[in-house]
C-alpha cells in the first residue's frame, strides 16, 4: 500500500462521526492521516510526497518483481499496417445518428492488411460477423449494420460459439438500436434466437473487448456485450449513445401509455400535458445517453479517440493473452496485515 503525505486519509470512523459516537477530538491527520498509517500503524509500507512520487514508488515496486522470469520467451507477433488510414475515421461516421453506414469500413481501417473473413456473409447483412487480425492477434468480430434480427441473433451465436471453442478473443462494435421489433420478427423467433446469443455472449470463456462506436441502445447493449455482460474491457466513442431507447421513442411511449390510461380512467386527456410529458421525457433520455454522461457512470472503461482504437485493441489484447497464460503461485495462508 502506497499513501501519499497530506493527502491519504484511512480510517473506520472519521472524526465527525468520532466526536458524536465517543466525544473524542481529532484531525484526520492523527486519526488516519497517511503518516500515521506508515509509521504508527503499519498499514501502509510506502509513504510518496505526492501522486508522481505514488507513481514511481509503484514502478518500483513492480520492477523488483521477477514478473518476466516466470515464462518463456515469447516472440512479437508479426503484422502489417491496415491499408487504409485509420485518420479517415474520424469523417467515416454521420453527423446524423440515424443516417447507416457500413461497419466494414471500420474494419478495414484497423485490421491487420485490412483483411476481413466474413462468417455467413449472405444469411444476414445487419449484423457482421468474421475473423480478422489485431497487430497479429487473432480475433472474432461482431458488428452491426442495423437492428438485431432473429436471423442475425442465430448467426452470432454460432459464431461466439466457434470462437470460444478456438480459444478466440471477441471483439463486439456497438451501433445498434436493439433486436428488431414487430410482428415479422416476433413471428420469427427473436425471443428465441436473442436469447440464444445472449447466453452465448454470457457464458464465452474467451476474452472480450467491447468498443461503443455509435448507439447502443435495450437490450441490444447486452446482446453486444455491454457493460453487464461483464467484458474484460469496454470503451467508447465520444460520440456514442447508451440508453435503453431513443429520447423520441420513449417519449412516445409515455405518451401512449399516459393516455390510455387516462381514457381507461374515465379521463379526457389533456393533449397540452401529454406534449410537455413527450418532451420533457425525450429531453432527459437524451441528456442521460451521451458518451460522456455514461463514462462518468462507469458505464464504460473511458471515452477514446476512434484513431486510438486500433492500438488500443492491441495493447488490450496483449494484456488478455499474458493473463492467460500466466500462473499465479496460490497463497497457503490468510493475507494479513504485519
Amino acid at each position: 500500500v502506497v499513501v501519499v503525505r497530506g493527502k491519504a486519509k484511512l480510517f473506520l470512523a472519521g472524526p465527525p462521526l468520532l466526536k458524536a459516537a465517543t466525544g473524542e477530538v481529532a484531525t484526520d491527520e492523527e486519526l488516519g492521516g497517511a503518516e500515521m498509517h506508515a509509521q504508527i500503524a503499519g498499514t501502509a509500507e510506502y509513504l510518496a510526497e505526492n501522486d508522481a512520487d505514488g507513481v514511481r514508488q509503484v514502478r518500483e515496486i513492480l520492477r523488483m518483481l521477477p514478473w518476466n522470469e516466470q515464462l518463456p520467451w515469447l516472440p512479437e507477433p508479426q503484422y502489417k499496417e491496415p491499408l487504409y488510414p485509420i485518420e479517415e475515421l474520424l469523417g467515416l461516421i454521420p453527423d446524423d445518428a440515424k443516417k447507416p453506414y457500413d461497419v466494414r469500413e471500420i474494419i478495414a481501417r484497423i485490421a491487420d492488411e485490412s483483411d476481413f473473413l466474413e462468417f455467413k456473409g449472405e444469411y444476414d447483412q445487419q449484423t457482421l460477423c468474421g475473423q480478422l487480425k489485431i497487430q497479429g492477434r487473432a480475433c472474432g468480430f461482431i458488428g452491426n449494420n442495423g437492428p438485431i434480427t432473429p436471423n442475425g441473433a442465430s448467426k452470432a451465436a454460432q459464431f461466439i460459439q466457434l470462437c470460444d471453442q478456438s480459444q478466440t478473443p471477441l471483439l463486439f462494435f456497438h451501433n445498434t438500436t436493439g433486436f428488431m421489433v414487430g410482428t415479422e420478427s416476433e413471428q420469427q423467433g427473436v425471443i428465441k434466437h436473442g436469447s440464444k446469443l445472449i447466453q452465448a455472449v454470457a457464458n464465452a470463456r474467451v476474452p472480450k473487448l467491447t468498443i461503443v462506436v455509435g448507439g447502443s441502445y435495450g437490450a441490444g447493449n447486452y446482446a453486444m456485450c455491454g457493460r453487464g455482460l461483464d467484458p474484460r474491457f469496454i470503451f467508447a466513442w465520444p460520440n456514442s449513445r447508451t440508453a435503453v431507447m431513443g429520447g423520441a421513442q420513449a417519449g412516445k411511449v409515455l405518451r401512449i401509455v399516459t393516455e390510455a390510461k387516462q381514457l381507461k380512467d374515465g379521463l379526457t386527456p389533456d393533449p397540452k400535458m401529454l406534449d410537455m410529458l413527450e418532451q420533457v421525457t425525450a429531453q432527459k433520455l437524451d441528456s442521460q445517453s451521451t458518451a460522456l454522461y455514461g463514462s462518468a457512470n462507469l458505464w464504460d472503461d473511458g471515452l477514446i479517440d476512434p484513431r486510438d482504437t486500433r492500438t488500443l485493441l492491441g495493447y488490450l489484447l496483449d494484456i488478455c493473452h499474458e493473463a492467460d497464460i500466466r500462473t499465479l503461485q496460490p497463497n497457503s495462508f490468510g493475507v494479513s496485515r504485519f
